[in-house]
């Protein structure tokens, strides 16, 4: 059976997560209001997407 002889050091451990690492989210910029979005969504800024306005802004 597939049983470690020696312990992993944590050097070792640590060389084989290397890659493991979490990126942070892709960005796109928001071709109406110019502020950085998630792409495929609707802008929280200005409530466009796609050319289109689908969220309402209320004015105060």
């Amino acid at each position: 059976m597939g049983v470690p002889k020696r312990k992993t050091s944590k050097g070792r451990r640590d060389k084989r997560r290397a890659h493991l690492a979490l990126s942070g989210p892709a960005l796109a910029k928001c071709p109406q209001c110019n502020e950085m979005r998630l792409p495929h969504r609707v802008c929280p800024a200005c409530g466009y997407y796609r050319d289109r306005a689908v969220l309402e802004f209320e004015e105060e």
